[in-house]
């Protein structure tokens, strides 16, 4: 099992997704940018390594307006060598990574200009897995989308459009269960329809469901998964604030929470990622847990302590 938390690390001085103002758009600012940008993502790799935290979401920033038509810049050739070393990295230390595109990624809208630029977004960011030479465990997570009046047709349309996706896109792409629109039970029609995996949320499975346990839950959502094509079970982990309204995301990891939903995966695999504020600090301490349990890899030799 692996632990991991999303895009920023707060204990670093660096942040691998600075960027710019669209009008400010020059070439040279994407070099500039791009280069410290991969030099802060391999610094938050090697302190996540020394501290046995192995799954690792990248912020969709690395190249500023990527999918956008302003940037012309051939930045896959240009950093195709940069891109090469950290993936080689990430295989070496046996890494687990994930994207999960802005909300704005939206494939079943009907809008069409609102589904070109999401493929577009799906595009680059995969791309972004391609260059580092990741296979398709690393994944692009994205929800269903939006309701639209009608869920069928909501969801038919989402299947539409995935149909039509380059196919390194569909190898990467999985569908999150949500807290208020598509349940576990809602992702599961698309995957029967077309095999996406589903990346399973226990906190928005609280929010929304129809009435599974959480253990047949998990059970389901791992299902989906191809052992060899996508590798274990992703999930997102968190709990609710307490005192906040429902579906507020814990600022710190609840250790005697995190403990009982542990009891729940029954011997299941997973890799797991913490969506919660403190990020590396809570990883750090859940991480602890699953090695007093049993469920995790000892800390390397050189990590400190």
């Amino acid at each position: 099992m692996k632990i991991g938390y999303p895009c920023v690390n707060e204990t670093l001085d660096c942040s691998a997704a600075t960027t710019f103002r669209l009008a400010s758009y020059t070439d040279e600012r994407v070099v500039t940018t791009v280069t410290n940008n991969l030099a802060c993502l391999q610094r938050i790799l090697e302190f996540n390594v020394q501290h046995g935290l192995l799954f690792f979401r990248i912020g969709s920033g690395i190249v500023p307006f990527g999918s956008h038509a302003v940037n012309t810049f051939p930045w896959q050739t240009e950093f195709a060598p940069q891109f090469r070393a950290i993936g080689d990295y990430i295989k070496a230390e046996q890494m687990r990574i994930s994207f999960h595109p802005d909300q704005f990624v939206v494939l079943n809208s009907p809008d069409p200009g609102i589904v070109e630029r999401s493929i577009a977004e799906l595009v680059y960011q995969g791309s972004m897995l391609d260059l580092m030479g990741l296979d398709s465990t690393a994944k692009l997570q994205i929800h269903v989308g939006g309701l639209y009046g009608d869920r069928d047709v909501a969801i038919e349309r989402f299947i539409a459009t995935y149909r039509t996706l380059p196919e390194a896109v569909q190898v990467r792409l999985v569908i999150e269960n949500d807290d208020r629109l598509f349940s576990l039970r809602d992702c599961l029609r698309v995957h029967e329809a077309v095999g996406i995996p589903i990346l399973f949320d226990n906190f928005h499975h609280e929010c929304l469901n129809h009435d599974e346990p959480m253990q047949e839950a998990l059970r389901l959502a791992a299902g989906t998964w191809h052992p060899t094509h996508d590798g274990v079970l992703m999930m997102d982990y968190s709990s609710q604030q307490l005192g906040e309204r429902k579906g507020k995301h814990t600022s710190s990891l609840v250790e005697e929470r995190f403990r009982e939903f542990v009891t729940h995966l029954n011997g299941l695999d997973v890799d797991m990622m913490l969506e919660i504020k403190d990020k590396e600090a809570s990883a750090l301490r859940a991480v602890a847990i699953l090695r007093e349990l049993g469920l995790a890899a000892p800390l390397p030799l050189s990590a400190s302590v």
